[in-house]
C-alpha cells in the first residue's frame, strides 16, 4: 500500500477517535499493525504523534468563543463569583499539572507499555466496562449530577480529573477521554460538561505531550536511542505527514461537533459497548497468535 494511501486512512482513523472515548492510540497501533508497519519503527511513531496534534488543533477553532470569554473574564468570571483559584483557566491548568507531572515521572514505565497490544486490548475492555457502569448509574441519577457547567467546577473536580487522566498515559488504550469523562461523572458533573472539560483539558495536555516527544526525537538524553528516532526525512516523508496531520484535522473537527450534540441527548453506552467488543477481539487475536 502505497505511504500516501496509508497516511489518509491513518488520519481518518485518528480524526474519527482522538475525542471519541475508544482511544485513539489503540485504533491507530491496530492499523499499523493491519497495515503492516513496525510499531517500533522511528517515522511511524512520529507519524502519530503528528496527527495527534493535527486532530488537536480542531479545538481552539471549534470552542474559540468559550475560550475567548474565558480569557476576557479572568479571574473574576462571568458572574463575578470566581477567582484565581477557581477559575475554568485556573482548574484546567491545575488538572494538566496532576496529568503532567506523574506521566513525566513514569516515562519509562509509559515507553515499555506502548506497543503492547494486550494491554491495550485489556485497557479497552476494563475501560468499556467502567464507562457503562459509570454511565448507567447515571442515568439512574445515582450519581448526582449538580456541576452542569464547567464555570461551576471546583479545584476538587479538577484534580480528580487530571489525576484519573493519569491512567490513559500509563495503559494506552484507557482513552483520555474515557478517563476524564467517567471521572467528571463521578465526581459530579454532567456529561455535557464532563466531556466538555475533557476537551479543554486535552488541549494543554495533548500539544505539550506532542512537543515533548518531537523535542526528545532530537534530542536523546545521555546518548541514549530518541523516543522516536533519528530520522533524515525525504521529501515523500513530509508529504505522507501532511496528508495525514490534513485529514486528521479536518475529521477531527466534524467529530468533535458531532459528539457535543450526541451527549446533549445521549448517553455513552454505545461506545462501551464498542470498547468492549474491540478490546475482547484484540485480545483474542493477540493470545491466539
Amino acid at each position: 500500500m502505497h505511504p500516501y494511501i496509508q497516511a489518509f486512512i491513518l488520519g481518518i482513523v485518528e480524526g474519527l477517535t482522538e475525542f471519541l472515548p475508544v482511544s485513539s492510540t489503540a485504533h491507530l497501533r491496530l492499523c499499523q499493525s493491519l497495515m503492516g508497519l513496525a510499531l517500533d519503527d522511528g517515522y511511524w511513531k512520529m507519524f502519530a504523534i503528528v496527527i495527534q496534534l493535527g486532530a488537536i488543533l480542531t479545538l481552539p477553532i471549534y470552542f474559540r468563543a468559550r475560550i475567548a470569554r474565558f480569557f476576557s473574564t479572568f479571574p473574576q468570571g462571568e458572574r463575578g463569583e470566581r477567582t484565581v483559584f477557581n477559575h475554568p483557566l485556573t482548574l484546567v491548568m491545575l488538572a494538566f499539572v496532576c496529568t503532567a507531572a506523574p506521566a513525566f515521572l513514569l516515562t519509562k514505565v509509559i515507553g515499555k507499555h506502548l506497543e503492547s497490544l494486550v494491554i491495550m486490548g485489556s485497557a479497552l475492555l476494563i475501560g468499556g466496562v467502567v464507562m457503562w457502569v459509570v454511565d448507567a448509574l447515571y442515568a439512574r441519577g445515582t450519581l448526582h449530577s449538580e456541576t452542569a457547567h464547567v464555570e461551576q467546577m471546583g479545584p476538587g473536580q479538577a484534580i480528580w480529573i487530571g489525576l484519573c487522566q493519569t491512567l490513559s498515559a500509563l495503559f494506552p488504550g484507557t482513552s483520555r477521554s474515557m478517563s476524564t469523562i467517567a471521572a467528571g461523572q463521578i465526581a459530579g458533573m454532567t456529561r455535557e460538561s464532563a466531556l466538555e472539560f475533557s476537551f479543554f483539558l486535552s488541549i494543554p495536555t495533548m500539544v505539550v505531550a506532542t512537543c515533548y516527544d518531537l523535542f526528545r526525537s532530537l534530542r536523546p538524553h545521555h546518548g541514549e536511542a530518541a523516543a522516536i528516532g533519528h530520522l533524515a526525512l525525504t521529501g515523500q516523508d513530509w508529504i505522507t505527514l501532511g496528508i495525514g496531520f490534513a485529514v486528521s484535522f479536518v475529521v477531527a473537527y466534524f467529530v468533535v461537533a458531532w459528539f457535543m450534540h450526541w451527549v446533549r441527548t445521549r448517553g455513552f453506552v454505545p461506545f462501551a459497548v464498542y470498547r468492549i467488543a474491540l478490546g475482547a477481539g484484540v485480545l483474542w487475536w493477540t493470545l491466539k497468535g
